[in-house]
């Protein structure tokens, strides 16, 4: 290499230069989630879709007010 290509260009992982501390705090905020992953028919897939555009929210906003709203 030559002095005006030096550092130019470096190989490596990106996410090894990353600062780890700032990312642990940035998560602190955030309540822990865990995915949800079930299957539905087509039609009842349909049915929610309709149901949760119609209310002007997304799927995952109907399914999360629904399991908020459940007796504890």
């Amino acid at each position: 290499m030559n002095a005006t290509t030096k550092g130019a260009l470096s190989a490596g992982r990106p996410s090894a230069k990353s600062n780890k501390a700032a990312t642990l705090a940035s998560l602190a905020d955030k309540a822990a989630t865990v995915r949800v992953n079930f299957d539905l028919d087509r039609d009842q897939h349909i049915k929610l879709k309709l149901y949760a555009t119609k209310q002007g929210k997304s799927i995952k906003e109907v399914l999360s007010d629904y399991v908020a709203q459940l007796p504890e």
